[in-house]
This record gives C-alpha cells, structure tokens and sequence, in this order.
C-alpha cells in the first residue's frame, strides 16, 4: 500500500482491501474515504472495506467519484467530510489521482 500525504491531515492511496485496515489504524489514521465506485473494474466492494474500518475503530465514508468527470456535488460532499471526519484521513480510488484531483477541487472552493 503506497501512501501519500497531501497534508499531514489527508494522505491518499491507490485500491485498499479490508485486509489493509489494519495496518490503516495502525498508522494512526481515524478516518478513511471511498472515492471509487463499486462499479468500477477492480474495485473491492466499499462495504467490505467499511465493515472492517468499523471493526477497527475507523470512520468510513463512500463518496464515488468517476474518473475524470467529478461534478460539483462531489467535491462539496467531500469537502464537508474532510471537514468534519476525524484526522487524519485516508481517502482511497484506484490510483490515488482522483482523490488528489477532488482534494484540490475542494481547496478551491473553501472547504
């Protein structure tokens, strides 16, 4: 799992599974954020992710974003849950660009 940190709030990663969650809370992360759909070819289901972020103490959030076609709601809503999710935050897509591209959207607009 590779781990980048935008901020020493918000790091992103590329695909998690519910046996990362572990390592997740043990890197002292509070909260971790969904933003690949389900849909999407080779994405693991955001419930199984979810269940074991409970398990471990963790905050979750499923916020699916499509890549390359994020849309106002996306960044308010993800804006609002960087705001009020406890710190730090792990938010999580394929790759970890799209969660790099709506935290910047996000910043942009005053969040």
């Amino acid at each position: 799992m590779d781990l980048r940190y935008l901020t020493e709030d918000l790091a992103v990663a590329g695909q998690i599974s519910a046996d990362h969650i572990p390592a997740i809370a043990e890197e002292g992360f509070k909260s971790v954020i969904c933003n690949r759909p389900d849909s999407e070819d080779g994405a693991v289901a955001h419930e199984e992710v979810e269940r074991a972020a409970a398990e471990a103490g963790l905050q979750f959030r499923y916020i699916p974003v499509v890549s390359g076609a994020i849309v106002a709601n996306d960044v308010t809503e993800m804006g609002q849950a960087l705001q009020t999710l406890p710190k730090p935050v792990l938010a999580y897509c394929r790759s970890g660009a799209r969660c790099t591209n709506l935290f910047a959207l996000t910043k942009q607009a005053g969040y």
